[in-house]
C-alpha cells in the first residue's frame, strides 16, 4: 500500500479538518488503516487473537489521542494527550515485536521503522505544547541503523516507508 495513494481515499470530512495540517495525525490515521490488514492475519492465528486485539487499540489510540490533544485549549492539555499518543505508539511497536512471528520480518520491521518515526514526530510536539523539553531531549533517539534521509529532515518519515507499506 502505498501513502501517497492511499491518501487519496481519505474522506473530506478528515481532510478538510485543520487537524489534516499535522502530520503525525496524517501517519497514525495510515498506520491505522495499513494494521487493519496486520491484524487481520493475526486473529487467524489461534495463538494471536488477543495480541490481534491490543495491537489494533495502540495503533488506533495514536491517532485517537493526537486529535483529542489537539482540539484542547491549553498547551498542558494538548501535551497530555500527546503523550498518550507517544504511549500508545511505543505501545503498538511492541505488539508488532512480539506478532513477528506470525506478520514476518519484512512487515514487521517496516511497522515497527514507521512508528518509530511517527514517534519522534510526537516526541517534538511535546515539548512545543509544554513549553519546556522532555527527560528524553538529551539522549539521541536514533533506533534506526539507516538515518541517512533523516539527518536531513529528523521529523520526517523515510520516504522508503510510505511508498511500500508491505500487507501480510
Amino acid at each position: 500500500m502505498k501513502y501517497s495513494e492511499w491518501l487519496g481515499t481519505v474522506p473530506v470530512m478528515l481532510a478538510g479538518d485543520s487537524l489534516w495540517k499535522m502530520e503525525a495525525y496524517r501517519l497514525a490515521l495510515f498506520a491505522a488503516d495499513v494494521g487493519w490488514h496486520d491484524v487481520t492475519k493475526l486473529t487467524r492465528d489461534k495463538r494471536t487473537p488477543d495480541l490481534a486485539s491490543q495491537l489494533y487499540r495502540s495503533v488506533g489510540s495514536i491517532g485517537a489521542n493526537l486529535s483529542e490533544g489537539y482540539s484542547r485549549g491549553t498547551g498542558r492539555d494538548r501535551a497530555r494527550f500527546y503523550e498518550y499518543a507517544l504511549g500508545s505508539a511505543r505501545e503498538a511497536r511492541t505488539w508488532y515485536f512480539n506478532g513477528r512471528h506470525v506478520l514476518g520480518d519484512v512487515v514487521t520491521d517496516h511497522r515497527m521503522k514507521f512508528l518509530t518515526q511517527v514517534i519522534r514526530l510526537i516526541l517534538t510536539m511535546i515539548p512545543q505544547q509544554r513549553g519546556h523539553i522532555l527527560r528524553e531531549e538529551p539522549i539521541p533517539y536514533n533506533p534506526l541503523e539507516d538515518q541517512s534521509s533523516d539527518q536531513q529532515a529528523p521529523a520526517m518519515v523515510s520516504p522508503a516507508l510510505l511508498e511500500n507499506a508491505p500487507i501480510p
